[in-house]
């Protein structure tokens, strides 16, 4: 229902001027019907925009247009009987026959007032519906025959009315009730209304329903049937009053509540002004204060503050608010240009990093330069190093070192298995759980804008739908740009270029090319045997002797026993594994002190001392043998160097013949490029059987195997060439390889071997395995001869330039004992002229 229901309530009681008629509430059909005898015979219409008049309805009408005026001062002078119809089209200024509904209501004009602006008001009152028969004139205004429509409504005794009646006077109290714009005497009027017929016809004017609706429902002959449809409106009206009462108590409960936390909030304020505890005026005042303090540039000043401001505005109920206030904190919390100073004391540092590191004397010279340039230069940007190298040489215990030589606060971030760009470069504070990189959070733990900042297993970085974060990382690690370092978070730039960046990494290959070209690489290569002694008898025996509870006095280890457990129970490039086996050892005899102390409490219980002997009865069965090469009886055999990034191994190549067609097999779960290799050494041993005095019908009648050992391994790189060539000329020769020779390098089609890498790592493999002789390209003499004369004790290193210096070296001239007796048949049948034919 909307506000014409007041207004109809209204002119119902009216009390009009003297000499005029006045208006009562209808209360029975009889009182709405006209005198026949006063009903003119052509009837002027009157068409209404946007409303539809009802009978027994009382509505104001404000008359404006000419013909329209002319029509209601004629009508009001003579009968005041009028027909009022709707327009079809509200637009319509001069409304024609096709533009009205041919259903109306017979309207009596109760009052007519003319107002100081020029308009007329009349007030009229629905009587009767008609029907236009016939449209007699169209000027000065329409005029038409009409038929009268009588009321057709079921008996209120029958109990189908009752209920319809019931239903809508029910409807009617309950919109009454929900709609507070409506007086409350208005359910008086409801009350008194007696006539079924003007029950339907005063709700049906009332409704929220378009023109054409209630056009309809005046149209409807049947009462009954009006009614139900007039119901069906009804209870929608009733639902959309529902559901703005709903609105409107949430939105006053709303406006309550925030009422009431701002009063709670102004107590809270009191009491903790009271008590001395801080508010949020108070933090946000703190905050102000330490920004004061600060040494930030001018743009981050103006940030902080701008964001102190806002921070202000806000509701300390919002949640915003507490996202704001961390943010703030987190600025203030950042070291702004408040560095550690640096150490230059040079023989301070050298002490230091000897102390800490046996060897590496590479990183350790690297590290002296640094601090160098640093005391001449008092300012330089740091540069990126990247430690190469397998696990366990102390790539990340270095960085340690590094910060205590400088005097530097030492930080480290673990980049393995990360995939997300937001680890580095951190997340939007639009995010919900927002927070900034582990780049910004590990210089906010440092405490200072200048630490050494291990990024350990870089090469270890993931990527996947949410970003790259090797490609992160370029920011951070280029010298050129991270002077301006964003994080996403932190909306502001920060200068990292005073951080010392160490990078770890294992392997070069699945680093990211650019990455990888911001970064200096200096390689870590794997320990000596008589190294790995001295880091035992250095660090690793006094540390575990400490973590479990020992001393030297009470255990002691001599040369032998180090030996022994480096030999025997560790193969590795590091020295992570000869840790844990010394760990178990003391473990052992910290059980045997234990107990003695429990059965003697008052004797000092004597030293142990541990040789060879009593390592290996408390580790058992040794693991690895003193050597991995055996013999050179069998033909076809080559011991190989690999480098992987665990250090260097021994890379044994396996080759064999059967009788067949030729057939070629290549096993050991080889990678393409040792496949090429193998291919590439079997068309130079082709295309040098007559110079190694091989047949060529070996080729064609028998199969060749070539196998690496230790399938399930996977296995790829370019040095394993000249293995295979060797491999391949053993046993098409049957000759014989020399003894305890190793080998690494490739070729090329033509015969030309190639330098390789990993020099360090293949020459400490081939000393674990017992190998005394080398071959080695002679473009990698150089890298020989800058190692340490300890890693060349016991070798001898041969350089070679072509395969054939290669097989002069490697092939003896006698055959193994268990040579092929190769049986070769001619391919060829001799010409046979068949009966013919002409040769």
């Amino acid at each position: 229902m909307t506000k014409d229901f007041i207004n109809n309530f209204m002119f119902s009681e009216y009390s009009p001027e003297e000499g005029t008629e006045t208006i009562q509430l209808i209360t029975s059909d009889e009182d709405n019907k006209l005198d026949e005898s006063s009903m003119p015979d052509v009837l002027p219409i009157l068409p209404l925009r946007n409303t539809v008049l009802f009978p027994g309805v009382v509505i104001p009408i404000t008359v404006g247009r000419k013909r329209s005026i002319k029509l209601v001062k004629k009508a009001y002078k003579g009968s005041r009987i009028i027909g009022v119809v709707a327009q079809k089209n509200d637009t319509g200024e001069e409304p024609g026959t096709d533009d009205i509904y041919q259903v109306g209501t017979l309207a009596k004009i109760v009052k007519m007032l003319i107002l100081p602006d020029g308009n007329t008001t009349i007030i009229i009152q629905g009587k009767q519906r008609f029907k236009i028969e016939n449209i007699e004139q169209e000027e000065p205004y329409l005029t038409a025959t009409f038929s009268t429509i009588e009321e057709h409504f079921p008996e209120p005794e029958r109990q189908e009315a009752k209920a319809v009646l019931a239903s809508l006077k029910d409807a009617a109290s309950k919109i009454l009730k929900l709609n507070p714009d409506i007086p409350q005497e208005a359910q008086l009027a409801l009350d008194n209304i007696e006539s079924p017929s003007f029950l339907t016809h005063f709700l049906s004017s009332n409704i929220t329903a378009s023109v054409e609706d209630k056009q309809r429902l005046l149209e409807m002959n049947d009462g009954l049937e009006r009614a139900t449809a007039l119901l069906e409106f009804m209870m929608e009206d009733i639902k959309m009053l529902e559901l703005k009462h709903e609105i409107q108590q949430k939105v006053h409960s709303d406006i309550d509540q925030q009422q009431r936390d701002y009063f709670l909030r102004q107590q809270m304020k009191v009491l903790q002004d009271e008590l001395g505890q801080e508010g949020p005026d108070q933090e946000i005042a703190i905050l102000r204060a330490k920004g004061k303090d600060k040494k930030w540039p001018k743009e981050v000043a103006e940030h902080f503050e701008k964001e102190l401001n806002k921070i202000q505005r806000m509701n300390p109920g919002a949640a915003e608010y507490p996202v704001a206030m961390n943010y703030a904190e987190f600025l203030t919390e950042l070291p702004w240009e408040a560095y550690t100073e640096d150490i230059f004391d040079l023989k301070r540092a050298q002490k230091i990093l000897d102390a800490d590191h046996y060897g590496m004397e590479k990183i350790k010279d690297r590290i002296m330069e640094y601090l160098a340039v640093l005391k001449l230069k008092q300012n330089m940007k740091a540069p990126i190093l990247c430690l190469y190298g397998p696990p366990g040489v102390g790539k990340t215990s270095l960085g340690k070192s590094i910060a205590k030589a400088m005097g530097r606060k030492y930080v480290r971030m673990s980049l393995g298995g990360v995939h997300d760009e937001a680890e580095i470069r951190g997340h939007r504070k639009t995010y919900i759980g927002a927070m900034p990189g582990k780049v910004m959070q590990n210089i906010k733990k440092a405490k200072a804008g200048n630490p050494v900042f291990i990024l350990d297993e870089i090469d270890k970085v993931g990527s996947d739908f949410r970003g790259d974060p090797a490609s992160a990382l370029l920011e951070v690690l280029d010298p050129e740009q991270n002077d301006a370092f964003l994080d996403n978070y932190l909306e502001v730039e920060y200068d990292l270029s005073k951080v010392l960046f160490i990078a770890t990494a294992n392997s070069l290959d699945t680093i990211h090319p650019a990455l990888r070209d911001r970064m200096e690489i200096i390689t870590l290569s794997g320990y000596a045997q008589e190294e790995k002694i001295e880091i035992a008898k250095r660090h690793l025996v006094p540390k575990q002797l400490e973590e479990h509870g020992l001393t030297s006095k009470q255990v002691q280890f001599n040369k032998a026993a180090l030996a022994q457990i480096v030999q025997s129970y560790t193969r590795e490039s590091g020295v992570r594994g000869l840790e844990r086996k010394i760990a178990a050892v003391v473990r052992n005899v910290a059980k045997q002190v234990a107990m003695q102390m429990e059965e003697t409490p008052d004797e000092k219980p004597e030293p142990i001392k541990l040789d060879a002997a009593a390592v290996s009865e408390i580790l058992g069965k040794e693991m690895f043998a003193l050597e991995l090469y055996q013999d050179n009886e069998t033909a076809g055999i080559v011991a190989g160097l690999a480098y992987t990034s665990y250090g260097g191994d021994m890379l044994f190549i396996e080759a064999s013949l059967s009788r067949g067609n030729g057939k070629i097999t290549i096993s050991g779960q080889l990678g393409d490029v040792m496949k090429e290799s193998a291919m590439a050494a079997l068309s130079y041993i082709k295309s040098k059987a007559d110079w190694l005095n091989i047949d060529h019908r070996i080729f064609k009648q028998y199969d060749l195997h070539l196998h690496v050992p230790e399938g399930s391994q996977p296995k790829d790189g370019p040095s394993a060439g000249i293995t295979m060539v060797t491999a391949l000329a053993s046993i098409y020769t049957q000759r014989k390889v020399r003894n305890r020779v190793a080998m690494t390098g490739e070729i090329t089609l033509r015969g030309k071997v190639l330098p390789i890498g990993g020099v360090k790592e293949k020459l400490l493999a081939a000393r674990r395995g017992g190998i005394k002789e080398l071959i080695f390209c002679q473009d990698n003499q150089k890298d020989v001869e800058e190692l340490d004369k300890a890693y060349l004790k016991g070798l001898k290193i041969h350089y070679v330039n072509t395969a054939e210096d290669v097989l002069e070296i490697a092939l003896l001239g006698q055959k193994v004992k268990k040579a092929i007796d190769f049986v070769l048949e001619d391919p060829i049948p001799p010409f046979v002229q068949q009966p013919g034919a002409k040769a």
